[in-house]
């Protein structure tokens, strides 16, 4: 008879990706390494806490841009509920603010997509014997960049701003007058440095702060 090759306890793997084709893909190369098992697929943010409950794996990779939930925030949810799941970030976006925020999250490993399966997959064992593996380009980055200047209310109104709304559509939104409105996304303007809302909602999406 074959022997089988995989070792006695696999290092099981849920996979949260939005693109069908890409996770499939993903999941199909991870299943490929002798110690890996993807034992969960999910493709909405919301979906990522149930399904590790259910699978209980030991790491999770997670996208950034998930619908529903952000793959940001359901790292945090990990971090609360399923604490022994080290959360790894896979993304296309690396962007500083993105790295600073997934460590706030709990994540202990932060990468690009366009690596190759087998850096993945030893980002994956890293992470399960306790390491922190951040793609190195990124880290330069965001040690560079510095903290977002931004604090929380800031960001909620220049998130709320966004598809053309009013700042009487905000202020009802976030429950705030609309001078209080006008006043944070005057102050987001300035410490982006850039001369109108919708500049500054594009120039924090594209640091990462947002």
């Amino acid at each position: 008879m074959p022997r089988d090759h995989r070792p006695a306890k696999s290092i099981r793997v849920l996979l949260a990706e939005d693109q069908g084709m890409m996770r499939g893909a993903l999941a199909l190369l991870l299943g490929m390494e002798p110690d890996l098992e993807v034992v969960a697929q999910v493709g909405t943010g919301d979906a990522i806490v149930d399904a590790a409950l259910t699978h209980r794996p030991d790491v999770a990779l997670l996208d950034i841009e998930l619908p529903v939930r952000n793959g940001l925030d359901a790292a945090a949810d990990l971090r609360d509920q399923v604490p022994d799941c080290r959360v790894l970030i896979l993304t296309t976006f690396g962007r500083p603010g993105y790295l600073r925020r997934a460590m706030e999250a709990g994540a202990v490993g932060f990468l690009v997509k366009d690596g190759p399966v087998e850096d993945l997959a030893k980002a994956i064992r890293q992470v399960l014997t306790g390491e922190t593996v951040i793609d190195p380009a990124l880290a330069a980055a965001a040690l560079s960049a510095g903290p977002s200047p931004l604090t929380a209310r800031e960001c909620d109104v220049l998130r709320a701003s966004a598809d053309g709304a009013t700042v009487a559509d905000i202020a009802a939104d976030l429950h705030l007058s609309e001078s209080t409105v006008r006043n944070y996304l005057s102050s987001a303007i300035g410490k982006t440095g850039t001369r109108n809302r919708t500049e500054a909602l594009r120039a924090a999406r594209q640091q990462g702060w947002l």
